[in-house]
């Protein structure tokens, strides 16, 4: 009698479970199958560029997802059979720079264009606009022609070096990242800039120590957005550098497989996988930025 009752008690308890579990599955249950198919999706490509890249044998027609004798020959060959450091050393050198100094020629052009009324302001607004309208592509055979002239006088900012790359990426420094901290700038209140002009503060007081702290977020995405664009970034480089040691990362991973693409494909897995750590990195280090500057930046009415 007590196994015939704790029977029947199980059992309702299992029907109960099963009609609860149908409205659970009709109202949030495809929700929970989207999300694992988009996570699959999305982690399939990591997971076979992590795969290939422990793979021993290297080569693309034997990747699989899970290799078979993991090892770390991959990484062994790419240091020692090409100028992996130096390729690195260079992509880093281009996107920290590059970031850096884009969010501090956007953030002093957002400050006048946002703060300071002037002839020409609303055409150099409209003329950052219309310029990001022109795909980056075409600007590549006069930039090509100027650095051909700029090399012969200066050759310490022409083809091959790192300066010269530099200045065609800070070309476009004065993009549509000044229209985004412009709206970011618009929303500090003007009564900060009037009373510190009161105290006797001059516009780059203002900038550097009210201005800025304020505007925190906007600065670490438009630097986030920079160092990501300036890391991957291949057409550019492609056309400026051409000696092996002036290589960027992306530019010399490509050179491993544009002629062997089956051949190399483990150390181009590695060459990727490596070269995705320093933008993880910097999203980690700015991500505590733009939460202080959301919570710091407040203004009590």
């Amino acid at each position: 009698m007590t196994a015939r009752t704790a029977g029947a008690a199980r059992l309702r308890r299992e029907r109960g479970a099963a009609a609860r579990f149908g409205p659970w599955a009709a109202r949030l249950g495809w929700r929970h199958a989207v999300m694992w198919l988009v996570a699959a999706f999305a982690l399939f490509p990591v997971l076979f560029v992590l795969s290939a890249a422990l793979n021993p044998l290297g080569t693309l027609s034997s990747a699989e997802l899970w290799p078979t004798g993991a090892s770390l020959a991959n990484a062994h060959d790419l240091f020692r059979n090409t100028p992996f450091t130096t390729w690195y050393a260079n992509s880093l050198f281009f996107a920290l720079v590059n970031a850096a100094v884009t969010v501090l020629l956007s953030a002093l052009a957002a400050y006048a264009f946002s703060r300071m009324r002037f002839r020409g302001r609303r055409v150099g607004l409209v003329g950052l606009l219309v310029i990001q309208m022109f795909p980056q592509f075409l600007a590549i055979v006069a930039l090509y022609l100027m650095f051909s002239g700029i090399g012969e006088y200066y050759p310490e900012i022409g083809f091959d070096t790192r300066w010269g790359l530099l200045l065609v990426y800070l070309g476009g420094a004065l993009s549509i990242n000044t229209w985004l901290m412009k709206g970011f700038f618009d929303t500090v209140p003007k009564e900060l800039d009037e009373s510190a002009q009161i105290d006797g503060a001059t516009h780059a007081q203002v900038f550097f120590r009210i201005m800025l702290p304020l505007v925190t977020p906007v600065l670490a995405i438009v630097a986030l957005l920079v160092f990501i664009s300036t890391i991957n970034e291949f057409l550019l480089a492609s056309v400026f550098l051409r000696d092996t040691d002036a290589k960027t990362l992306g530019l010399g991973l490509y050179q491993l497989v544009a002629s062997q693409r089956n051949a190399n494909f483990g150390m181009f897995a590695v060459g990727a996988v490596l070269l995705s750590l320093p933008t993880l990195a910097v999203f980690w280090f700015l991500q505590r930025f733009i939460a202080e500057g959301l919570t710091s930046g407040a203004v009590k009415g």
